[in-house]
This record gives structure tokens, sequence and C-alpha cells, in this order.
């Protein structure tokens, strides 16, 4: 049966890599929800929307009565993470009766979480963190949202399923809460600069264990939760499957850019790239690279987090493949090949 897919958040990092998925399948119609214009060449039809604001959602979202698949991708960043809670909240909370309202043969909705969801924000926590691990009990967006989609569909032909990421990999332009061009842009200002690649963060955080999910991975994990009738209701660690340590990574990557590696040198990244920008444009116009400014590929207090957690982040995964999802990747390839993809469209040289 056709299906007609609403990826809402869609040229974010997950967004658009479902975007690019589902394009791909033949038994799929895609709808895309973002505030601006797609960056990238797509098929799909576009809605632009402002949610949160209720109004637009209901102009905007109300008449699409052929959507039978939600995934909710949309993420509105704070620097303050406790004050990411009630705009997040806000926002599901104006999209899904719209959708509820306006589809008739809505079958899923999908929403998409993460490690925080385990207080892996706090400090060290439980690991490996398995979905059936209770809550924490500082208040989240991620509990909201699944609270509302649970009682939406309480007694209803659709059903929901969430999953639990962690630092999602992948590229989206003006986006730049993002690991991967965080690091491509960190390497080649610091070998402009002729300074070493060293790791920024905590001491800890360069030994730690640490996992990764790659956006495309994470994208035909989401399809199939939504679509397998054994996953609704259920949540899943959606990882690359493997684990690894920055100080076995750093070298690799300081190779790859031909920047000298470095060990680690902890700094606020935000006062280190402070006057950044110019030296960035001059590499951009000798290089021949696309024209697009640092702020859109990089945010240095994304970076300062980034490099933070010195405790170790491990989701167990053993429930995805339980259940049928085998797919992985190996984080290292998956860091290369990113990379690569930066470089042969000009974002980086």
């Amino acid at each position: 049966m056709n299906k007609t897919a609403l990826v809402i958040g869609a040229t974010g990092v997950s967004g658009r890599a479902l975007m690019d998925h589902l394009e791909r399948q033949s038994d799929w119609t895609v709808i895309g929800v973002s505030r601006k214009p797609p960056y990238f060449p797509t098929k799909a039809r576009f809605v632009h929307a402002d949610l949160m604001d209720p109004e637009s959602c209901r102009d905007n979202l109300g008449g699409l009565r052929e959507v039978t698949h939600v995934f909710y991708c949309a993420y509105l960043d704070n620097k303050v993470i406790a004050e990411t809670r009630a705009p997040n909240a806000r926002m599901f909370a104006n999209v899904l009766p719209v959708i509820e309202a306006a589809a008739a043969n809505l079958q899923h909705v999908c929403i998409l979480q993460g490690t925080k969801y385990y207080g892996q924000y706090l400090g060290p926590f439980k690991t490996p963190a398995k979905e059936s691990d209770p809550r924490i009990d500082v208040p989240h967006f991620y509990y909201d949202q699944q609270d509302l989609v649970m009682e939406a569909s309480a007694g209803k032909a659709w059903s929901w399923s969430a999953a639990r990421p962690h630092v999602i990999c992948g590229f989206a332009l003006g986006n730049p809460l993002n690991i991967i061009t965080t690091i491509a842009t960190y390497a080649t200002l610091a070998r402009e600069m002729g300074e070493p690649f060293t790791f920024p963060g905590k001491p800890g955080a360069f030994t730690s264990v640490y996992q990764a999910t790659d956006a495309g991975l994470l994208a035909r994990a989401m399809v199939w939760m939504a679509t397998n009738p054994a996953c609704a209701e259920q949540a899943f660690n959606i990882t690359n499957g493997d684990f690894f340590r920055y100080q076995n990574l750093w070298p690799v990557f300081a190779r790859h850019f031909g920047v000298e590696p470095g060990g680690v040198e902890t700094v606020d990244m935000t006062k280190r790239m402070a006057d950044a920008d110019a030296l960035w444009d001059r590499i951009v116009a000798r290089e021949g690279l696309q024209k697009h400014p640092l702020s859109q590929l990089v945010n240095w207090n994304f970076a300062n987090y980034a490099f933070s957690n010195d405790w170790d982040v491990m989701s167990d995964t053993t429930k995805c493949r339980r259940y049928g999802f085998l797919e992985f990747i190996d984080s290292e390839e998956m860091f290369l090949g990113h990379f690569r993809d930066l470089q042969r469209n000009r974002i980086v040289p």
C-alpha cells in the first residue's frame, strides 16, 4: 500500500536523511515540514509552518489529509538545556492534534529522542542504558512528547514509537549542532593556523567510551519502526552498534585532514575561535569552497558540550536487534565517509 510520510523538521540532520531515504522508496510519497525552503535537491512537497504558532500549524498542516506516517524530528535549541523543555514540548503539542484531526488514515507517529532520556547530559549514568530503564527525576521534553503521543494514541487506530540515538552524524546546512562539520572545520582551521589538532574537551572525554549514530542508519531504523507492527508502542536505542574512544580516533581524523595530531588541550572553543570567521572566509575563497559562513557549519558552544562528557556513554541495542533491525556501521569508517562527503561537496577543503 502506498504510504505518505510527513517529515517534520525536514531540513535538519535527521530529517534530511529521512527525506533522502524515503524518496528512494517507490511506495512512499514524502511531504517535508520546515520553516525554510530546502537547500538540497528534492522531489518532495514542502510545507512551511512555524511550529511554535498554533495558528500557523492549523493553517499549514490542517489540510494534510493524505498523511499516513509522521516522523517528528523538529528541535529548538537553547544553550541552557533546561530551557529546551517548554518550547519543544509546545511545538509537538501544537502539531499532533492538527495532524490527527486532518489525517483520517494516520497509522503511526515516530518521535525522535536520544540518550538525554537516560540523563546522559547530567553526569555519569547507568550504562549500558536500556529502554526499560526508569526515567530520571529531572523533567525533559522527551518525557512530555512521549506522554502526549501515548495519551493521544490510546484506543486509536494509529500507534507510536520512539528512536533513541546518540550524536547523530550527517550534514544539514544551517544546522551547526553537528559533530561532523564541527570536527572538519576545526581541523581545517587548525591546519590553516599552523597549530596541532588538539582535543579541546576534558581529559576524561578523550578517554571515555562513546558512541554515535549515522543519520542514514537512523532514518532506516525509524522507517522500520514506523512500518513494523511489532514496534508499536515501543522505544528503541539506535546507534551504530559499536563504541569508540576519541583518543583512538583523533589521530585518524588528523591524518585525514593533513594536520598534526595533538593531545588534550581543554579550551573554551567560543573564545579560541572568536576571530575565526574571517579566516574561514579566506579559506573558502582560496579553495573554491561553497560560500557558507562558519556560523552555518559549526556552533562552538555545541563543541564545548560535545567534548565535555567525561563519562562513558553506552546504549544497549539488543532490543532493536531482537525485534529485527540488524544494521550496524563501523563508527571510524562513518566519520571518514562523512568527511569525504564534505570535501566532495566542497564544504571543507
